[in-house]
């Protein structure tokens, strides 16, 4: 197979890439040189952004691209309308986000979408932007052609955001952590690798259409999450469980400030952590255990001395320590 990746360096395109080498697939990357690239793939070099910035696109023939573009709609557009009748399948990358808030408890492919999206727009806001990416995709090469994948959280190594990474680097210092309850609280992600394999296999079966991409309900929980980071850090943290009236009650906000957990009955938990996924699933979806995303991830920032890479496109995330020890030492109920 002859996989094209408009990307292909950082985090989901860079774990698509590896796992298309691995199965000895033709990779190329189309970048804007920013970071250095897999080794083995051939790599492009290019800014969609910019006039003429796909040039370096303009010959080549492909079996499926992979694009994970979340900016302005009119990019994904314009490559896919350069690359229509050269490559077999368009596979964008795109988000549950694109759903109309707030999806209902257990949405599937079918709930309603956001609206006033559009294929030719200009940077708007990451939900319009994603929905105007797949419109573009689907224009392009058509239903047949185009998958749409609508992924909910993204953890894993390689991760640029900062959630997960966070909270490893926070269990590592050690000493009592605010841990947000309740402590079986339900949680959806997706490890960015069986994304990439479940991306691959997609485009080996010549699925289109609409799926969303995270772990199935009840495939792991808050409580499960972070006791894994204490086992992979291999510190004394103490996790001290929490209400979460008192942790809102602190002004703490939710997903930004402790990253990942959203109060349950929320929501936002509801369209974050409660996604129907029985079509990927039946489509060839498998979810590793929550505790080899944690492990993997920590020996991922092993090598890069403990600090991970960020977006700078995306605001920074974690608690202030000060405002966590004025919490805890408010002497906040277990959940």
């Amino acid at each position: 197979m002859r996989l094209l990746i408009l990307g292909g360096t950082e985090f989901a395109g860079r774990a698509v890439a590896e796992a298309a080498l691995a199965a000895g697939w033709d990779v190329t990357v189309f970048h804007r040189g920013r970071h250095e690239p897999p080794a083995g793939v051939t790599a492009l070099r290019g800014d969609r952004t910019t006039p003429e910035g796909l040039a370096a696109l303009a010959e080549g023939t492909w079996d499926a691209v992979v694009d994970t573009w979340s900016g302005a709609p009119r990019a994904v557009r314009d490559t896919a309308r350069l690359l229509a009748g050269r490559a077999g399948r368009y596979v964008y990358v795109s988000s549950c986000s694109v759903y109309a808030w707030p999806p209902a408890a257990g949405y599937d492919e079918d709930a309603p979408l956001v609206p006033d999206a559009s294929a030719d727009a200009d940077l708007t806001d990451y939900a319009r932007d994603k929905r105007g990416g797949e419109l573009a995709a689907a224009e392009a090469f058509g239903d047949g052609g185009s998958l749409l994948v609508r992924c909910g959280l993204l953890l894993g190594p390689y991760e640029n955001i900062g959630r997960l990474p966070w909270w490893l680097t926070r269990v590592a210092r050690g000493g009592p952590v605010l841990a947000p309850g309740p402590r079986g609280l339900p949680l959806q992600y997706v490890d960015v690798r069986d994304l990439a394999e479940w991306i691959l296999g997609a485009a080996r079966q010549g699925l289109s259409g609409a799926y969303n991409l995270m772990s199935p309900q009840g495939h792991t929980t808050t409580g499960e999450l972070l006791d894994a980071c204490v086992r992979a850090t291999g510190g004394d943290a103490e996790l001290r469980w929490t209400d979460p009236e008192v942790i809102l009650g602190a002004g703490i906000a939710p997903w930004t400030q402790l990253p990942v957990w959203v109060p349950p009955d929320s929501d936002l938990h509801a369209g974050l952590h409660s996604a129907d996924v029985s079509r990927a699933v039946a489509a060839g979806l498998r979810c590793r255990p929550v505790a080899e995303t944690v492990a993997d991830t920590w020996s991922w920032l092993g090598t890069l001395g403990g600090g991970a890479p960020r977006r700078p496109d995306r605001p920074a995330v974690g608690l202030d320590p000060a405002v966590e020890a004025k919490v805890l030492g408010l002497g906040a109920q277990g959940a």
